[in-house]
């Protein structure tokens, strides 16, 4: 809600001023194309946005507009509303893996945006950010993000429980060798049992230190247990 007790717009973030907004337009491991670039672009100049920055969750914010613009940019814009204060997966960031590089040894950017096309609109405890890496390089932070992926020569990796704020924690090593649906489903089933077993705003790092990365690998992986 705003001062005056009307409802914030739409996606909208109000900046320090507390008369302007932000957006944040969905882009999938900060993936875009030429219609996007021409869309932002567009809507830039039309609306005089001053300020257009690339964030370190590879995404693209739109800082700068009124409250009264806020609806009329996201209709030019035709993008999905990509959340960044509210308790859900946040971002999926993603190297470009086998799709281009060289040392990418499995398809991070393909898992990626899978995973945020499965995720993305269910609600969590608190915010989620994730991290795929298509190589040990882990060029994607996935060891720092609350729920991460590193490809190997021998399948997936997943980590949980990393976190580079104020409090930075390397994440656990949950399980190794896994093929990609089995790592998907993988995370899915942890994404369930966080949501289930969580406080309300507890990150999943603090979730994984109380709940200890053993118990958690006994509940999702019988023959762990």
């Amino acid at each position: 809600m705003t001062d005056t007790g009307t409802p914030e717009p739409r996606g909208a973030i109000l900046q320090r001023d507390k008369q302007t907004y932000a957006i944040v337009p969905r882009t999938p491991c900060g993936m875009l194309s030429p219609d996007i670039l021409d869309a932002i672009s567009r809507v830039a100049r039309k609306y005089a946005i001053p300020i257009i920055k690339i964030t370190s969750g590879q995404r693209l914010a739109l800082v700068g507009m009124t409250a009264e613009q806020v609806e009329p940019i996201w209709e030019d814009l035709r993008m999905d509303v990509g959340r960044a204060v509210e308790l859900c997966v946040h971002y999926v960031q993603a190297c470009p893996g086998t799709a281009v590089c060289k040392l990418g040894l499995q398809d991070s950017l393909g898992l990626g945006i899978e995973i945020e096309q499965t995720l993305a609109e269910q609600p969590f405890p608190a915010k989620v950010k994730f991290g795929v890496s298509g190589c040990p390089m882990c060029c994607g932070e996935s060891y720092l993000r609350d729920v991460g992926l590193v490809g190997t020569k021998r399948g997936w990796t997943v980590i949980v429980g990393g976190n580079s704020g104020g409090h930075p924690r390397i994440g656990d090593v949950l399980a190794e060798d896994l093929t990609r649906e089995a790592a998907l489903d993988l995370v899915q089933r942890f994404m369930a049992m966080y949501r289930e077993n969580s406080g309300k705003r507890l990150r999943v790092s603090k979730y994984v230190d109380k709940t200890g990365i053993e118990a958690i690998r006994a509940a999702l992986l019988p023959a762990a247990g």
